[in-house]
């Protein structure tokens, strides 16, 4: 990551001054009364923070008086800088964007302050699986399989189908989602959500026949649009926000389990701004901010009252079969692990 990128991107949103003058305490939640000042929110860079300041920030937290400060980075660099900053009294973030598994990591390393319901009222509506002691689910998805019809002709109805050698060079290969395709390898291999260790050797097994590595996300949709590869694994909001924008992709929930995403938000415990990041918590759980979300991004909204289109809820979630497929990731093996896994990735599978 550039210098500039890990800097704090200022980002000082147009705030009208009678829309401020305005503002009062009444109806507030407690966090919104008290809360004002800066808010920092550590965020991946790219449409997300395009998104969290059109869809939050902008219409939700700003005309409450709150200046909203996106710190972009990857989210290793932000958990690094968790870590480092953890001996401060005051740390340089008031929420940090991460996937379930990173919120469960940083709180084992007592870096999460514990969430106060009570000062976010829209918490009532949570999924209760989006409800964690230490954090709160924005947006969830889940691992499905991606491929085109013109390419593959028999479409994979599995993991296993997926990642098998016999599809040579059409089969693309995400490198920092490491940590899932090594899960889907396992769980086609007959490994579990706690041992992915039967999948190595389907992976090594790939690489060997032609599967191509691409670095992020975007440049797997760069290659499935120009039909440099033809089948992946991918999260189904992925393939949505790709399919809009015109690349043959269809998907497949799998048979062996559909894995989760879950990103959200966690509170450093040395926040500066507690009260502003309890309040831009709860802006995020409006139905509004939810509801757009499923819409720009292709994600499942954590809030029950949000009024998703039924075309859009069809394309975007899982039907009721589906949805007996959905698994959730066993984040303590993920934490115990994902040292040697990265390891095993970067030294035997990409060397």
């Amino acid at each position: 990551m550039s210098k500039q990128m890990s800097e704090i991107t200022r980002r000082r949103l147009v705030q009208g001054a009678g829309a401020v003058a305005g503002v009062t305490a009444l109806g507030m939640g407690r966090a919104e009364a008290q809360a004002g000042g800066r808010v920092v929110i550590g965020t991946w860079g790219g449409d997300y923070s395009k998104l969290l300041s059109k869809n939050i920030d902008t219409p939700l937290v700003v005309p409450k008086g709150i200046e909203c400060v996106h710190d972009i980075g990857g989210d290793s660099e932000r958990r690094a800088k968790m870590r480092a900053e953890a001996r401060l009294p005051r740390g340089t973030s008031d929420v940090q964007g991460l996937s379930a598994a990173q919120m469960y990591e940083m709180n084992e390393a007592g870096l999460a302050l514990p969430i106060d319901y009570a000062k976010v009222p829209n918490s009532k509506n949570l999924l209760p699986q989006m409800k964690y002691p230490y954090g709160i689910g924005h947006i969830y998805s889940g691992k499905v399989i991606l491929y085109n019809p013109k390419m593959i002709a028999t479409p994979p109805a599995s993991f296993a189908d997926t990642l098998d050698p016999r599809h040579g060079a059409k089969l693309g290969i995400i490198d920092i989602q490491y940590q899932f395709t090594m899960m889907a390898a396992g769980l086609a291999s007959g490994g579990s959500m706690t041992n992915y260790e039967p999948g190595k050797e389907r992976l090594l097994a790939c690489k060997k026949a032609g599967a191509k590595i691409y670095p992020t996300n975007e440049a797997l949709a760069a290659a499935l649009k120009t039909e440099e590869v033809g089948v992946a694994i991918m999260w189904k909001a992925r393939a949505v926000q790709w399919q809009n924008a015109g690349i043959a992709v269809e998907t497949v929930a799998p048979k062996e389990g559909v894995p989760m995403y879950v990103s959200g938000f966690v509170i450093p415990k040395n926040a500066p701004n507690k009260d502003g990041a309890h309040a831009w918590l709860n802006a995020m759980l409006e139905p509004a901010a939810q509801e757009a979300f499923a819409v720009d991004m292709g994600y499942n909204a954590t809030v029950t009252n949000a009024k998703v289109a039924a075309d859009t809820q069809k394309r975007i979630g899982f039907t009721a079969e589906e949805q007996k497929r959905l698994v959730d990731l066993d984040y303590g093996y993920l934490a115990k692990n994902d040292s040697a896994l990265k390891e095993w990735w970067d030294k035997s599978f990409k060397g």
